[in-house]
């Protein structure tokens, strides 16, 4: 292991931001001015370090392998400077495809989504508000203004969904993974819709059930505890959004649940897509053991895919895009955002977290690290350009809309955007 240290030290000179390193067996490799420092207390974590392999860095820290001291944006800082170029990795065999398809089908069965949302969305309710605007979004947020505070951006994102979905009363919505509610509850108390959530986490079908009661919105807002393949409506609906919601579906099942959407839209009717996409055409997951930290840790069955394969499976469906934007540096804002709240309550998270019982509270310790090394190691991936995030506007186009004087392929999207932004 002796060998190692030179290799490191090299390592840590080209650093923008200096760390200092205790080693297991109790010397230091110290760079001046440092604001962070790692403790190793096994020589075979050290060695990861020496490999670049930041994912499992981050995992011996949730395991109580590696102990780090200071600020977690200066640790990001750091860890840039350890990482490949682009870490995105890419695959070009054909079998490596194949084999990546494979998975994808044996992940994403109906009882296997439903485990999965509930492996990362049930953690605590009072986990997640500690750090999410008082709404709940946890989806990126739209900073309109540069000035805006995190709630005031997620208000925003909200409206911007509603405004490009061009919401108007009576309309029948649906919201696909509607969360803790909020998009739900915007769109029926803003723009007079009757609204329909779908959700597979349990806890949040509780608080959305609670909020609508509390609003006095019975009748016009309903949230149901089902997966996207098994909902059962009798007449299509006006308008359909889903946000945060095709990063869990798969590759696998991407015509399905496109093929589904057409289904459940009205011709002529109008569906936005919010979801994070990769930063490269032909993608697996973040290298350097990054993709494999947040496969065991965050999003079991998560998958990214370009934002091209998205509009390629939408079009196969039946699906005309008509508007598509980046809010990449948004999402890179809003991460912070959640990592710093997160980090100026961290006694208090793990209280929370022991306090919740069952995994929660058995794992407190290791959830809290793995949510701090998430946040902010996604935060760098979007500012790094390694991971994205679009929203993509669709409509049904199928002949005449009711209502309206349009012959042919046709919808109500208008024939310019002025509508969103005015």
């Amino acid at each position: 292991m002796q060998s190692l240290i030179p290799k490191i030290e090299s390592q840590l000179s080209s650093l923008r931001v200096p760390i200092t390193l205790k080693l297991p067996d109790g010397r230091q490799v110290a760079k001046p001015g440092s604001r962070v420092t790692l403790a190793f207390k096994e020589w075979s974590a050290l060695a990861k370090l020496a490999t670049r392999q930041v994912g499992a860095i981050g995992e011996a820290y949730v395991e109580g392998r590696v102990q780090i001291e200071g600020a977690m944006r200066d640790l990001i800082d750091a860890a840039v400077g350890l990482l490949p170029d682009n870490p995105a990795e890419t695959t070009t065999h054909w079998w490596r495809r194949l084999q990546r398809r494979a998975r994808s089908h044996g992940s994403h069965s109906l009882r296997k989504d439903a485990a999965q949302i509930e492996f990362h969305y049930d953690v605590s309710d009072d986990f997640y508000a500690l750090w999410l605007d008082p709404r709940r979004v946890y989806s990126c947020a739209y900073y309109r203004d540069p000035g805006m505070t995190l709630a005031q951006a997620q208000e925003a994102k909200l409206d911007h969904i509603c405004r490009k979905l061009m919401l108007k009363p009576g309309e029948r919505y649906l919201d696909i993974g509607s969360g803790w509610g909020a998009l739900l509850m915007w769109a029926a108390e803003h723009y007079g819709v009757d609204a329909t959530g779908i959700t597979l986490s349990k806890n949040q079908h509780a608080h959305v059930q609670a909020l609508i009661e509390k609003k006095g919105l019975q009748g016009r807002v309903r949230v149901e505890l089902c997966d996207y393949r098994k909902l059962e409506t009798d007449r299509p609906f006006d308008k359909i959004s889903s946000v945060g919601m095709f990063e869990h579906v798969g590759s696998a099942n991407m015509s399905t649940y496109f093929r589904r959407i057409h289904s459940l839209l009205a011709p002529g009717g109008l569906v936005l897509n919010h979801g994070i996409t990769s930063g490269q055409l032909d993608y697996k997951q973040l290298g350097a053991g990054m993709g494999d930290f947040i496969e065991k840790y965050i999003f079991p069955g998560g998958e990214l895919l370009h934002v091209t394969h998205i509009l390629r499976e939408t079009a196969a469906a039946g699906l005309e895009m008509v508007d598509t934007e980046s809010l990449r540096p948004h999402y890179a804002r809003t991460l912070w955002a959640w990592s710093d709240a997160l980090e100026a309550q961290l006694d208090e998270a793990r209280d929370v977290l022991k306090k919740s019982g069952g995994r929660q509270g058995d794992n407190a310790e290791r959830i809290l690290r793995a949510y701090r090394l998430y946040l902010a190691g996604s935060a760098m991936s979007f500012e790094q350009g390694w991971i994205s995030l679009h929203q993509m506007l669709s409509t049904k186009p199928d002949g005449v809309v009711e209502g309206h004087d349009l012959r042919g392929s046709q919808s109500v999207y208008p024939f310019v955007r002025d509508y969103i932004y005015k």
